[in-house]
């Protein structure tokens, strides 16, 4: 069964995004059957997705999760804010530096 971040990535319709690739994929290093480390080597296999920007969120300060990542292609690793209203406010400020300010190539599926 394919992984959910891939279905929504791929989507070719959705009534929750607009068609296309995302502009940049958060991604929590902790997710349930496979995590954002796995995640982000299927993402870099994936000819389509190849350059597609990734932000790795986490809430580990494991020096080896942050090498691995990079390692694997990871436009970033931030970490996550304990508090609600702060990890809000830094997912806006990552959303908007990656997905309105950062240039990117045209991504074409």
């Amino acid at each position: 069964m394919p992984h959910m971040a891939f279905e929504y990535i791929h989507t070719t319709s959705d009534k929750y995004r607009e068609t296309g690739l995302p502009s940049v994929v958060l991604m929590d290093i902790k997710m349930p059957r496979m995590d954002g480390i796995e995640t982000l080597g299927e993402i870099r296999n994936d000819e389509k997705l190849k350059l597609l920007p990734v932000v790795m969120l986490t809430s580990s300060r494991e020096e080896s999760d942050l090498v691995t990542a990079y390692k694997l292609g990871v436009n970033a690793f931030v970490l996550k804010p304990v508090e609600f209203n702060e990890f809000v406010e830094a997912s806006k400020i990552v959303g908007m530096f990656w997905g309105v300010l950062n240039e990117i190539p045209n991504l074409k599926e």
